[in-house]
């Protein structure tokens, strides 16, 4: 075998361990956040879960909370290109109202952490929005807002400022995951069947939703 084939495979095989070993701190960073929150957790907790020294951990984060950011970052970069990608389709305005529902409470269901994580760095950190909003992917309301207009225009629609609308269908969606373990105890229901009323609000909020605006 030749050096430079040889050298080659030991450069592919650090560059995987390096990506293997930065994946797992993610994963452990992740689960001790979700656990303990920003404030609460500590680097040594974090190090431990993913299985390596603190050193290293700080080899590849140097502070909590660039570590923090970068799950925060893995976890909305899942997410952000799905809605955008719903609030930019060409399909009529009641379909993409229960689209975004959809694929949101879809998601959320799959990843409960995520509006958690939201509300966490916005209140760490509220200039992280910034940076957020100039991502390639994070969701874009124009073509909504014109849309919206249009069926007000056409009286498809009660009036009903746009901004407003959208507010409604994000606080509709995201409260019952930031707040399940209050509603939880409202509803008395467990984690299983709180979980199954999550799934039916797929369908039970953009209903409502349309039936709030439809003429």
């Amino acid at each position: 075998m030749s050096t430079k084939w040889l050298n080659y495979i030991v450069n592919k095989m650090k560059k995987t361990k390096d990506t293997s070993t930065e994946t797992g701190i993610l994963n452990a960073a992740k689960r001790v956040f979700i656990k303990k929150g920003m404030t609460g957790a500590r680097m040594q907790e974090i190090a431990d879960e993913a299985g390596i020294n603190k050193a290293m951990l700080h080899y590849y984060y140097r502070s909590k909370e660039l570590l923090f950011e970068a799950v925060f970052k893995n976890a909305f970069s899942m997410l952000a290109p799905k809605l955008n990608k719903v609030m930019n389709a060409d399909v009529p305005l009641f379909k993409k109202i229960e689209d975004f529902t959809s694929s949101y409470i879809s998601f959320v269901v799959k990843h409960p952490y995520i509006p958690t994580f939201v509300i966490q760095e916005l209140n760490r950190n509220p200039d992280f929005v910034k940076n957020l909003v100039a991502e390639e992917h994070f969701p874009n309301i124009e073509v909504f807002k014109k849309q919206v207009e249009k069926c007000i225009e056409n009286k498809t629609i009660k009036p009903i400022n746009t901004e407003q609308l959208f507010i409604n269908i994000l606080a509709l969606t995201i409260f019952p995951f930031i707040g399940a373990p209050l509603l939880m105890g409202f509803t008395r229901t467990n984690k299983k069947q709180y979980k199954d009323l999550m799934k039916q609000r797929k369908t039970e909020v953009a209903q409502f939703i349309i039936n709030a605006i439809k003429v």
